[in-house]
């Protein structure tokens, strides 16, 4: 049997990093760029398209059902084709996924363990300043910036809250360590999947 694990992050909490770590400790295939790659090749976008409207919501367009025939924003045709994209991948093959709605597109799937990756201020904007080379006050902005960005998108394109535990399998502080949050989320793919060789 094949499994998705979905990666919701707070940016600076190094979900990214915890999710790629996951993906080469599983031996499966880590979509999160890779992800977008694959959007502009099955919908012949291009990748710039792509990647300029990832995670995004337009307002002008709100209130739009985006499955239905109305004329969609740039946002919500990329969003469309990601979920598309999301939905494949979970009945082909085992994979980690970060973000663009994943778990609930996959909500559905038995196969599937949702997590959300958070961390308090001071370590986000600590892990902020040290990988993207961001002054504290800078590195304040962007956190809350790009966290309403992912909230909106999230919030915008589901029935659910981003960041709600309701919606996840797993809340983890990564606090703990890049290490011990994937092992810990490993050790539980242990428990959910007795059967399977992990």
């Amino acid at each position: 049997m094949s499994f998705v694990i979905t990666i919701g992050r707070e940016y600076g909490s190094g979900g990214r990093y915890i999710a790629s770590e996951l993906a080469k400790k599983l031996n499966v295939n880590f979509y999160d760029g890779k992800l977008l790659e694959k959007v502009a090749e099955k919908a012949g976008f291009s990748l710039d398209y792509v990647q300029s409207n990832d995670e995004k919501k337009d307002n002008y367009f709100f209130g739009y059902n985006m499955f239905s025939s109305e004329v969609m924003s740039a946002a919500q045709r990329v969003a469309t084709e990601q979920f598309k994209v999301i939905e494949h991948l979970a009945q082909t093959e085992s994979c980690v996924i970060v973000g663009r709605c994943s778990n609930y597109i996959l909500r559905d799937h038995n196969n599937v363990v949702n997590v959300f990756i958070y961390a308090q201020m001071k370590e986000k904007i600590a892990r902020a300043v040290k990988y993207y080379n961001l002054k504290e006050k800078k590195a304040k902005e962007m956190i809350e910036k790009i966290d309403k960005q992912r909230a909106s998108y999230f919030n915008f394109f589901t029935n659910m809250k981003w960041g709600r535990r309701e919606n996840y399998d797993l809340c983890i502080n990564s606090s703990i360590g890049i290490k011990e949050c994937t092992d810990l989320i490993i050790q539980y793919l242990k428990y959910r999947f007795p059967n399977e060789n992990i």
